[in-house]
């Protein structure tokens, strides 16, 4: 006979698992905030700046958003990418989840 499963103890480890990734979301878009130097802003300055953000329907206005902020994280890896990860001869080692230049040049 098969063990029955834990319904209970599966739905608390998920809750766990649900609340850390709040959490590290939090925590990071803290981070993100200082780091780009948002935290001299004023919460109202702030959050009326997030708002305009989100209520822009303009492709074009989006796009360059997000590709300035593209190249902020990856200028901000290559300054904190220590000496040992990185190769002479081969090409420069890239963050999880960036994509090497000569993929997005055509992905425009």
């Amino acid at each position: 006979m098969r063990k029955p499963r834990d319904f209970d103890a599966e739905l608390k480890a998920l809750g766990e698992k649900a609340r850390g990734l709040k959490s590290r979301k939090v925590q990071q878009l803290g981070e993100l905030v200082i780091a780009t130097g948002a935290d001299a802003l004023d919460a109202n300055e702030l959050a009326g700046a997030l708002i305009v953000l989100a209520e822009t329907k303009e492709a074009g206005k989006r796009e360059a958003w997000a590709r300035r902020g593209a190249a902020f994280f990856q200028a901000r890896a290559r300054r904190i990418a220590p000496t040992t990860d990185r190769h002479p001869d081969g090409p420069p080692a890239q963050p999880s989840g960036a994509q090497p230049a000569s993929s997005r040049k055509g992905a425009t």
